[in-house]
């Protein structure tokens, strides 16, 4: 794909929108390793990162390939790894590292069914390890979860310049559908985009300046408890800052649908639907799962309103409305699991059930 001087429309993957939105935000390096539904994104690198002056390597392993990434932020580079699910439990303790280091990095993961080596087939079921620190520690990625290959593009532009900004790795959440699915997407003229803060935390040789330690153990009594209250305080921080989500027809509903990614069309598409036939239904869309609109939500909670989350899983995210929620309003459950993919049929099936129940517990 052609760097573009003017705005193109273009017909591509959402692997791919990811890979070119990552060497136009800057990514001059990455490592990853193949896994079904991802192998588009590796590929591209592994085509289009010469080009600009990158490396691509194709590591020996998963494990490898975080690692990489790792050296690569601590020299200063804007890097990368992407994966599906399994590849993903295997960079865990690499992603606990670069969190302790607070250094900026970006990882992509296509969800596929698990548990174990699962299937190729799209699922949600990584929620819980993407939102909840998959590794050891109390840490946190930012979690953006786009829903078409507009989103894709843009939010991994964007999330070079939030990992650099926090110094905090950030993860593009998506999975199989799209991963594969092609779309049309407006694609701007492409800028040097530098990182939004001095990386005056870079190992790049002395040069007369004093040393620097980039490092994640600490043995001295106390040490590892401040850097948790540091790291903690960020977090605080970039939940005030970054909260962001997407509403539909939600001031006169009587049952919200919530729903991510690849979810989120489908509960879209039936909401739309239900307004037709008269159904006063609603529609809410976490953008960020970490840091998760929390107070968003609960500002929509009332006693006679409901909420049903769509999800391809067995139920995750929908502990996050819950808690949000805090038994204001009651919060239904509809999800496919390894694999499946929720039928608009099904979820309106669901909706009306969901109204019948809410509206007997007002009576």
């Amino acid at each position: 794909m052609t760097r573009p001087t003017t705005i193109e429309r273009k017909l591509t993957t959402g692997n791919e929108a990811i890979a070119e939105g990552a060497i136009q935000a800057g990514c001059r390096f990455y490592a990853g390793y193949p896994i079904t539904p991802q192998n588009e994104l590796c590929e591209y690198m592994a085509r289009h990162m010469p080009e600009v002056g990158g490396t691509f390597i194709q590591s020996e392993s998963e494990i490898a390939a975080i690692n990489m990434v790792f050296g690569a932020a601590v020299a200063g580079a804007r890097a990368m790894t992407s994966s599906s699910s399994p590849g993903i439990s295997l960079k865990q303790e690499g992603i606990s590292y670069i969190a302790a280091c607070e250094l900026p990095a970006v990882i992509s993961n296509m969800m596929r069914g698990g548990p174990g080596l699962g299937n190729v087939w799209p699922a949600q079921s990584d929620y819980f390890q993407a939102t909840k620190g998959g590794g050891h520690g109390d840490y946190h990625l930012i979690v953006l979860a786009p829903a078409t290959v507009q989103e894709a593009f843009d939010m991994t532009k964007e999330a070079f310049d939030l990992a650099d900004r926090y110094r905090n790795p950030v993860m593009i959440l998506g999975d199989g559908i799209l991963g594969q699915m092609m779309e049309s997407f407006e694609m701007k003229p492409a800028k040097t985009r530098q990182p939004s803060r001095k990386k005056d935390y870079i190992l790049d040789g002395c040069k007369g300046r004093k040393p620097r330690v980039i490092q994640s153990l600490f043995l001295e009594e106390g040490m590892l408890e401040r850097l948790n209250d540091k790291l903690q305080a960020k977090y605080r921080r970039i939940e005030r800052e970054l909260v962001r989500y997407e509403e539909l027809n939600t001031n006169d509903a009587d049952l919200i649908l919530v729903a991510y990614g690849s979810s989120s069309r489908i509960a879209r598409a039936v909401m739309r639907d239900a307004r037709v036939k008269g159904l006063k239904i609603g529609f809410f869309r976490p953008m960020t799962l970490w840091p998760f609109p929390t107070e968003a939500m609960r500002k929509l909670a009332k006693p006679k309103r409901a909420f049903l989350v769509i999800e391809m899983s067995a139920g995750q995210m929908v502990e996050d409305v819950r808690l949000s929620i805090e038994g204001r309003a009651p919060v239904y459950f509809y999800g496919r699991s390894g694999g499946g993919i929720p039928s608009e049929e099904a979820v309106f099936a669901e909706v009306r059930k969901a109204l019948k129940k809410a509206r007997s517990k007002v009576k």
